[in-house]
């Protein structure tokens, strides 16, 4: 099996130097210093004490690597309308493309029955530069719990337990899905199939529709998000808006909001992806993570105030910043 994973940076390089021990064929899509890194020394990935390194394809043209049977797409969702045209070498009749990225995925409504499928969501994929470059019948949805990061170049670090989560849009566990099963198995890598998989979507936005922007606008760690009274209320209401929304699509959750504040967060250090982008000057994850469900919250009639505010004040700050995708 050839696989690419385009966007090797923590869970992409993950992901690629595990199949890539596992004997699988894989190029990874890179840049810069990581790029250079793998290029020159091999992909070293740390985890539980324990270190593997792989010395895959590595380029910044995906021309380089020719079609796959499976491409691993790992960039922040609002990086995705600027880089799939330049999928296209990667391409071939039957390439599936997994999409292992936060917030509301750009194909939701591929394949689901109702009056809303086939639509496209406009804050995820403005003009349907995705839809026309690759097409939603390619993309197997993906849900990504891990905690890593490129702790030098060419180097990742697994800092907390791994799991993905992965279904076809239609349900089905069709034979690329059963085949992808297989080599995330056999490369040592935790990964569980869903035939409902927009339900464990949502299940993971729920938390990242209230810290991640709501750590952006204060600076705050999870730990002084869930001590604080006012926003831990806070965030009850826009999980509550979001939750609302999910219903209205026909999702069904499978935690529920009380059992999510049980205990506050494991992790009361941890600086959210979009703090952490902040910091760093990095462009944010806002139109996946809150946008979409405010445009969501439109189309279905569902009230989202709560989530309509934190919305404008990160837009604006990301903005202010220069730190808003450009479309």
């Amino acid at each position: 099996m050839k696989i690419c994973i385009y966007g090797a940076g923590s869970v992409g390089g993950y992901l690629g130097g595990k199949l890539a021990a596992g004997g699988f064929d894989v190029s990874l899509v890179a840049r810069g210093r990581h790029l250079e890194a793998i290029r020159t020394d091999g992909l070293t990935v740390n985890q539980q004490g324990e270190a593997i390194t792989v010395r895959p394809a590595a380029s910044d043209d995906p021309a380089s690597f020719g079609p796959q049977d499976v491409v691993i797409c790992t960039v922040k969702a609002h990086g995705l309308p600027g880089i799939a045209r330049s999928m296209a070498p990667l391409l071939g009749p039957d390439t599936a493309v997994v999409f292992a990225m936060n917030g509301v995925p750009w194909w939701y409504f591929h394949a689901l029955p109702g009056e809303h499928e086939g639509r496209s969501i406009d804050r995820l994929d403005p003009g349907g530069v995705i839809r026309d470059a690759i097409g939603p019948e390619r993309a197997i949805g993906c849900v990504v719990h891990i905690g890593a990061e490129v702790t030098s170049p060419g180097t990742v670090t697994v800092t907390g337990r791994e799991r993905f989560e992965m279904g076809e849009p239609d349900g089905s566990m069709s034979p690329r899905l059963t085949r992808l099963m297989d080599a995330f198995g056999t490369a040592g890598i935790t990964a569980v199939a869903h035939d409902n998989i927009r339900d464990y979507v949502w299940s993971k936005l729920l938390g990242n529709i209230t810290s991640n922007p709501l750590s952006a606008l204060t600076r705050a760690t999870m730990g002084q998000l869930y001590d604080d009274d006012i926003l831990r209320n806070y965030m009850r209401r826009m999980m509550e808006e979001a939750e609302a929304v999910a219903h209205a699509l026909g999702a069904s959750l499978p935690l529920s909001i009380d059992k999510r504040f049980e205990g506050g967060p494991r992790l009361k250090d941890f600086k959210t992806s979009t703090l952490q982008d902040l910091l760093a000057g990095r462009p944010l994850e806002i139109e996946p993570i809150v946008g979409a469900v405010t445009e969501l919250g439109d189309l279905t009639g569902v009230d989202t105030p709560s989530i309509d505010l934190i919305y404008a004040l990160l837009k604006r700050l990301a903005i202010n910043e220069g730190l808003y995708p450009a479309a």
